[in-house]
Order: structure tokens, then C-alpha cells, then sequence
């Protein structure tokens, strides 16, 4: 196929030719992959400015995307890909494959870095999420950061630079700039642009921007970073919002009920509440609404089957459409697949590249994908039209991303995203989160605190 980049792509495409080092956030849908392929294309055959390029990516995207990418357009096939994948000796055999591009997933960074110590090869770094890279303490953002010296180009490409916040910002630009623009320690940059929030018994739990700062910092990465929204260059369908309540009947509510009043009063007195038992006792809620419970072996127990038959009606009333269905837990999976099982429907786990591909044409009903794997970098859009959640996630980012695998460019129809709401359950409180976009973490503590208030004062 003939690639013919729009306006804002060839401007990408000079972009990243002209500046070594460069931030491209651009939003879903946007083509970051072709655009990205088709300037390493024009740097090592035509310009010969780089040699080898390593392009880390999430997981699922180092399997298929990059690679199906490159084969779609003329320009870019004879680019030579080798995936450093799987086993220790698959990934070492793969680094001594002639190729002109190197893919790994981001969590052998750290192997990559230690393997190479002091001869890291690849003068072209493509960071394909980078946001993966936000937080200054991770292991895979100091070793990446530890070779930055010998790496002469890099691209950091992302549609959510800064999911959680302006501070998401430090460690990305670090890597791309060494600290000139926001300052070479995390805590300096933290002083200046921010103040503290939140606190209690002599711990800051939060630090709030200061007037101007996101002015301040968008002005000082300005020159290294490009950021573009969707909806200014693509003319999209709608995306609908569809929200499902799910009744529970009365011995489901009453298991529901009996779960939250006991594992509420293990937690201390007071207002104060850990971020592990926030998340311990949200996640036996969140699993109860679903209908099904792990215990301490982690054996799941079905409790109740409301979600699941609100799930199959809901299917039912697709009339055979093709559904991407979103689980939160293993049973939650589990549970579908069974109750799929005679409905003549194709049902898929989304494992891989094939999974991918037969969606797209048309050969899956029902695909079955954890937001977590499957939320970067997958290209569903030819497949279908509808996303239903069956269980909901309280990560904002894994959210939106995960809806836009389906909405985004070649998409024809307008998407529907379902949400399987369970009423008066924790997963009402995930979707006020969500539809609030920001500040889901502290969300969750507080709606968490208001629920233990509601429940002792019922006593």
C-alpha cells in the first residue's frame, strides 16, 4: 500500500529527522507507528544518519504491531525487523540477527542494558508508550536513563504523556534531554513547579501544581516535544456511552451486602485507610459485583450470576455484531467463556497477533482482552463497533486507551461503549471515577471512606 501522509504526519516525520531527541505525544489514532517507520526508513537508507534501531514497546505491541505496520506500506517492508522476545536464548539469538529494527518489550530493559553494560549498539531508540517510563524509581527508567549517553537519537511516543499528572513529565523529558529542561534530579523539579497537598502523620501524599506551572513546563519542553490531539486532525464517528445497570436479586445483594459490612469492620477506626486495604477490600467488591469471589488460594466461587446474565442479554441484543469484551479478573473470564459456550458465537482470548487478525477480518464474535494487555498499540478497528466492560477498572488511562482500539482512524461506524454497572456496588463508584477523567486515585480513597461510613452507620 502507498503511503501518502497527512499535513500533520510529514510534518511528524521532519520532526523527528531534524531533532535527535523528541517527545511525539500524539493521540490515538494519529498513526505514531507508520509515521515513526517511515522517518527510520528515510534516516538509514537515505540520509544513512543511524544503523541500529531498538524500538521497546508494550508487549502485546512488540509481538504484532510494529511488524504488521511495516509490512503494510510499500516504503517501509524492506525494513528489516528481528523481534528480542521470549526466552533468554530466543532474545539473544534475535540481537544476533542482521536487522535494521530490534524490538523488545519493556520489561527486558533492564536485561537489554545489563546484557550490552558497555557496548549498547543501538545508536536509534524508539520508546513506544512511554509513558511506561514516567515513574524516576522504576528500574526499567534508570537503566534506560544509565545508557541515554550512547543513544544519538530517540523517540518517545505516547498519546497520554502525563495520565496521572504534570509530574508523570520529569522522567519521560529526563530521558530525552538529560535533565536540561526540568532539572537533572526528580526532587528539584518537584520544588520548583509544585507544592505540597495532602498529608498526614508527617507524610506528603500528594503535591499540587503551582499557578502557572503547567505553562512553565509546557514552555520549557515545547522545543523537544510535539503533542496533537485526534480530534483536531481526524474526523471520527461518535463515540456513545452506554451505561448497563445490573440489578442484583436479593440473595446476591444480601451476599453483597454481608461482604462489605465484614470486611469494612476489619478495617481500623478512624478516617485514615491504607492504600492496601483501599485496594485489598475494593477489589473483593469489585469481584462480588461480577459475581464470583477468590479465596485465600486463590479458588474462585461463584456467588451470584446477574452480571453474566445481564452480559449475555446484552450480547443477545447485538444481534450477532461482534463485541470487544473487557474483564477485570480471571474468573470474570472464566465465567463468560462458559456461559458463551453454546451460543454458537466465535469467542476469543485476545493472545496475540493471529487473535488480532482474525477479529479484523471478521472471523471472532466475541473478543476476550484484560485492559492491561490489550489498551497499547492494538489496531481492532476493522473488526467492530461495540466495547462492553464487564468488570470496570479504576485506571483512567488503561480506560480510554483500551476504548480506542476500536475508535480510532479507519473506524467507519460510530463506537459503543458498554459498562455492566452493578447498582449499589463498588462499581459505581469506578465509573464516577472515570467519567471524572483526573484524580482517580484519590477518588477511589474517598469513595472508599464514604462506603465504610455508610455501612457502620447502618451498623
Amino acid at each position: 500500500m502507498m503511503f501518502r501522509p497527512h499535513a500533520y504526519q510529514q510534518h511528524c516525520i521532519e520532526q523527528i529527522i531534524r531533532i535527535p531527541k523528541l517527545g511525539l505525544f500524539l493521540d490515538m489514532g494519529l498513526g505514531k507507528t507508520v509515521t515513526t517507520l517511515t522517518a527510520v526508513h528515510e534516516l538509514k537508507y537515505n540520509r544513512f544518519a543511524v544503523g541500529k534501531v531498538l524500538v521497546i514497546a508494550p508487549k502485546k505491541v512488540a509481538e504484532g504491531t510494529w511488524t504488521k505496520e511495516k509490512d503494510k506500506w510499500d516504503h517501509t517492508r524492506c525494513l528489516r525487523v528481528s523481534q528480542v522476545l521470549g526466552s533468554q536464548a530466543r532474545r539473544i539469538r534475535a540481537l544476533n540477527t542482521p536487522a535494521d529494527i530490534y524490538i523488545t518489550n519493556r520489561e527486558n530493559v533492564v536485561w537489554l542494558v545489563d546484557h550490552y553494560r558497555n557496548s549498547w549498539p543501538f545508536d536509534m531508540v524508539v520508546v513506544d508508550e512511554s509513558s511506561s517510563f514516567k515513574s524516576h524509581t522504576a528500574k526499567r527508567f534508570k537503566a534506560l536513563a544509565s545508557v541515554s549517553g550512547r543513544i544519538e537519537r530517540m523517540v518517545e511516543l505516547t498519546g497520554t504523556p502525563s495520565p496521572n499528572g504534570l509530574e508523570d513529565l520529569w522522567a519521560q523529558v529526563y530521558l530525552l534531554d538529560g535533565g536540561e529542561r526540568l532539572g537533572k534530579r526528580y526532587g528539584q523539579f518537584r520544588e520548583r513547579y509544585f507544592d505540597p497537598g495532602k498529608r498526614g502523620n508527617g507524610v506528603i501524599y500528594s503535591w499540587d501544581p503551582k499557578t502557572g506551572s503547567e505553562q512553565g513546563i509546557l514552555d520549557k519542553i515545547s522545543d523537544i516535544c510535539i503533542s496533537m490531539k485526534a480530534e483536531d486532525y481526524l474526523q471520527l464517528p461518535d463515540i456513545i456511552y452506554d451505561q448497563v445497570p445490573v440489578v442484583l436479586d436479593t440473595k446476591a445483594e444480601r451476599s453483597y451486602k454481608k461482604m462489605e459490612r465484614e470486611a469494612v469492620l476489619d478495617i481500623p477506626d478512624g478516617e485514615d485507610i491504607s492504600a492496601l486495604d483501599a485496594a485489598s477490600l475494593s477489589g473483593k467488591l469489585l469481584q462480588l459485583a461480577n459475581g464470583a469471589l477468590y479465596d485465600d488460594d486463590h479458588v474462585a466461587h461463584e456467588v451470584h450470576g446477574c452480571k453474566i446474565e445481564a452480559f449475555m442479554e446484552l450480547v443477545e441484543s447485538l444481534q450477532g455484531k461482534p463485541a470487544l469484551v473487557f474483564y477485570n479478573f480471571k474468573h470474570d473470564k472464566d465465567r463468560i467463556k462458559k456461559a458463551l459456550a453454546k451460543s454458537g458465537l466465535r469467542v476469543r482470548g485476545l493472545k496475540g497477533p493471529q487473535d488480532e487478525d482474525d477479529w479484523n477480518a471478521h472471523g471472532v464474535d466475541i473478543l476476550l482482552a484484560h485492559p492491561a494487555s490489550a489498551a497499547y498499540g492494538l489496531n481492532l478497528q476493522q473488526g467492530g463497533n461495540h466495547v462492553i466492560w464487564f468488570g470496570l477498572n479504576w485506571n483512567y488511562e488503561l480506560y480510554s486507551q483500551a476504548n480506542r482500539r476500536l475508535h480510532r482512524q479507519g473506524q467507519e461506524e460510530k463506537v459503543i461503549v458498554h459498562h455492566l454497572v452493578c447498582q449499589g456496588t463498588r462499581d459505581e463508584d469506578v465509573m464516577a471515577a472515570l467519567e471524572r477523567k483526573e484524580g482517580a486515585q484519590e477518588w477511589v480513597m474517598q469513595s472508599l471512606k464514604a462506603r465504610i461510613r455508610a455501612v457502620k452507620e447502618r451498623g
